[in-house]
């Protein structure tokens, strides 16, 4: 396994530090408000100017397999909260108010998940624009925090069209405002399981990653279930002419295989991993016999430790009759062992975890989003290695 080491102080990091692009190495006026607004506080609130772990009486040793400063959420977890009307609550409503409290319950890291708001939020509904970001890069700063990835804008035309490529070179740009290293999407590089479809989708890929990579962002895809399926590459052809058999690759591995490992990366959600590990595990080979092959979510990680960058940790209680294998709970509480995953996976200053809960928000609990992103804040820091 590739070694990590903790990022040195070098013109990266001061480039991340006033939030530009390494071709443009400018201000962003992102001094931080002299006053912040007050909100309420959900559980215990170690104090802001300190670290999350050191400020709750953690001993910060190396058993944590999650180190403090690579403890993060994904935004679309408090999604509800972020889009909340400050005038008609006196819950966290809007980013700012939002990233206080994760600061308070420990968090170093975010996600985002779009840049848009309540209008009646500061800075108004939407912050996907260069002040918008120097906003959220003030706010960031001023309580701790760390923008790590975003699921943005990725291109749907092939070849690339002029105003898709404008569009996603000026994400990048607000990528670089906010200081994140990373930038991606929430769905798959194709829909299809056959592999001339993921040929292309790795032409494509390669050529926004090596676009995103000149502007020092990685360019990574999120995935779900489907893309840990089998390939389709060999066997009879259907009436279309496509392949009806596998060799037994997954699409997500092919994938990897034909993407540029300096510029294409992949966030594991482990939850949805957990779920293709239950639904996909025999295929047709392309001699037509039956093959079993269970999925190991862990071991993909180990094989390709460096093209993961960023992590779901999100977690569910098995439940055979769901058809997914696993019903979603606040991460902590449910049946996926994250001690032995993150055991296995290790260079833990290398990754980066985000809890996520798709079911979070809840419309008879409107705190209820929030008190589980503390759940899982508490539970991501309780995970020790075994001695």
């Amino acid at each position: 396994m590739t070694a990590f080491n903790d990022e040195a102080v070098t013109g990266d990091a001061l480039r991340r530090t006033l939030g530009v692009s390494r071709r443009r190495f400018l201000s962003t006026c992102t001094a931080a408000t002299a006053a912040a607004i007050a909100a309420p506080v959900f559980g215990a609130a170690p104090a802001l100017a300190q670290d999350g772990a050191e400020a709750a009486g953690e001993d910060p040793g190396r058993s944590a397999l999650v180190p403090p400063h690579k403890r993060g959420i994904i935004l679309y977890t408090v999604r509800d909260a972020i889009g909340r009307d400050p005038l008609a609550s006196n819950l966290p409503s809007g980013f700012r108010e939002v990233f206080q409290q994760l600061s308070r319950f420990g968090y170093r890291q975010v996600e985002f998940a779009g840049y848009g708001q309540h209008a009646n939020a500061p800075g108004g509904a939407n912050l996907g624009t260069v002040e918008g970001a120097k906003l959220m890069r003030s706010w960031l700063d001023e309580y701790g925090l760390r923008a790590q990835g975003s699921h943005g804008f990725i291109p749907p035309s092939w070849p690339l069209t002029q105003a898709d490529l404008d569009t996603f070179k000026r994400f990048l740009e607000i990528a670089n405002i906010l200081g994140m290293d990373h930038m991606g999407t929430g769905g798959d590089p194709t829909g299809t399981p056959y592999r001339a479809d993921w040929d292309v989708a790795a032409e494509k890929w390669n050529t926004m990653g090596a676009i995103a990579r000149s502007e020092g962002v990685k360019l990574y895809t999120h995935n779900h279930d489907s893309a840990y399926d089998f390939l389709r590459d060999g066997g009879p052809l259907d009436a279309q002419g496509r392949p009806t058999r596998s060799s037994g690759i997954r699409k997500l591995e092919y994938f990897l295989e034909v993407t540029d490992h300096k510029s294409v990366y992949l966030e594991l959600d482990v939850f949805w991993a957990h779920v293709a590990q239950y639904k996909f595990h025999t295929y047709t080979a392309h001699d037509g016999s039956q093959q079993e092959q269970v999925f190991d979510p862990a071991a993909l990680v180990v094989r390709n430790t460096n093209r993961f960058p960023l992590f779901h940790a999100k977690d569910g209680v098995v439940n055979p009759q769901s058809g997914l294998g696993y019903d979603m709970v606040p991460f902590g509480t449910g049946d996926i062992d994250y001690r032995r995953f993150f055991t296995r996976v290790g260079a833990k200053n290398y990754h980066n975890p985000m809890v996520e809960q798709d079911n979070a928000p809840s419309a008879s609990t409107p705190g209820q989003s929030l008190e589980f992103a503390r759940v899982g804040y508490d539970n991501l820091a309780a995970l020790r290695a075994r001695h």
